[in-house]
């Protein structure tokens, strides 16, 4: 007697939507307004997160999740001749599920964020949930393969940061230094990526990893302001004499990631374009992190930089970009 044709097993289309969702950058999406949550907050000793700090998070990686899926349903067509083994042109996921699961993160993320904004008794984290998704949708239907598609991708890395802020209380301006400098960043690994399939041009990779070097000032410097105009949340960490050491880690850490960006310029080959895009985005995890310890210590900056495990494991399953 002849088999009946194996239908995929339970195992097989977990690890599907986790290729979908691209579940190693769901850690960089925890990590953004988990810092803007503790910075904001002054979380000086470590304790347990207060509900906003949970619902920006949650808020956050349904936003992100809903985005990378409603990336791929936009990019079908392209998939099915670039990438034929992704989930949906290979029809692991059916694409019509694919298309009501995007819509579903998107909408419950926007409804998170309101949610915050009742128990807080503040519009401020309805208005960037909603921001930040109009920026999210913006990309994936219109701005991806433009020149504007970088300015939306630098967007909504500042608006996740800026959702944990808003939900923390009212930033002082030099905090607002590090959305905005880490948005920067983004913007120029999203220009150095855009060939990463390929050969590369030199001054497009050139003018990414200048991009990622001036968003890496702008955040840098944000410690350093704060300080000097004595603002709401002074770098806890730093004013005990730490702050050579704090300068020189977020040095080393820069020049780390430049340096895998300048060997893809040099040889500008897919396999060190795409290593220097995939360490710069693991690097927004440790960014992060040496931001938290700048303003509250020790215990919390480990706490971020503990992502990198949910990061590393999930790379094994899913590719990074």
């Amino acid at each position: 007697m002849s088999q009946p044709p194996t239908k995929p097993t339970d195992i097989s289309a977990i690890v599907s939507w986790l290729k979908l969702i691209r579940v190693p950058n769901l850690a960089t999406a925890i990590a953004d307004p988990l810092a803007g949550f503790l910075i904001v907050g002054g979380f000086y000793q470590y304790e347990n997160l207060p509900l906003g700090g949970w619902l920006a998070i949650a808020s956050s990686l349904c936003l992100y999740a809903g985005g990378m899926v409603q990336n791929d349903v936009v990019d079908l067509q392209i998939d099915q001749t670039e990438r034929p083994h992704r989930p949906l042109p290979s029809k692991q996921v059916s694409f019509e599920l694919a298309q009501f699961v995007s819509i579903g993160l998107l909408l419950f993320g926007v409804v998170l964020a309101c949610v915050a904004s009742v128990s807080l008794r503040d519009g401020a984290p309805a208005v960037i949930g909603v921001m930040l998704t109009a920026a999210i949708c913006g990309y994936n239907c219109y701005a991806k393969g433009t020149w504007l598609g970088p300015l939306f991708m630098g967007g909504c890395r500042a608006l996740n940061w800026s959702l944990g802020m808003v939900i923390a209380g009212s930033a002082s301006f030099p905090l607002w230094m590090i959305p905005c400098g880490m948005g920067v960043y983004v913007m120029g690994i999203t220009l150095f990526a855009r060939d990463e399939a390929g050969v590369g041009r030199r001054p497009q990779l050139f003018a990414g990893a200048l991009i990622m070097s001036i968003g890496l000032l702008v955040a840098g410097l944000a410690p350093l302001v704060s300080m000097e105009v004595e603002a709401a949340n002074v770098p806890h960490w730093l004013v005990a004499g730490r702050l050579i050491a704090w300068l020189a880690l977020w040095g080393v850490l820069g020049v780390s990631i430049l340096i895998r960006c300048v060997q893809a310029i040099i040889n500008p080959v897919p396999q060190r374009m795409q290593s220097a895009v995939g360490n710069a985005i693991m690097s927004l995890i440790t960014l992060d992190a040496v931001l938290v310890l700048a303003f509250c210590g020790e215990q919390w900056a480990v706490s971020v930089l503990a992502l990198l495990v949910w990061f590393v494991l999930g790379r094994r399953i899913a590719a990074v970009t």
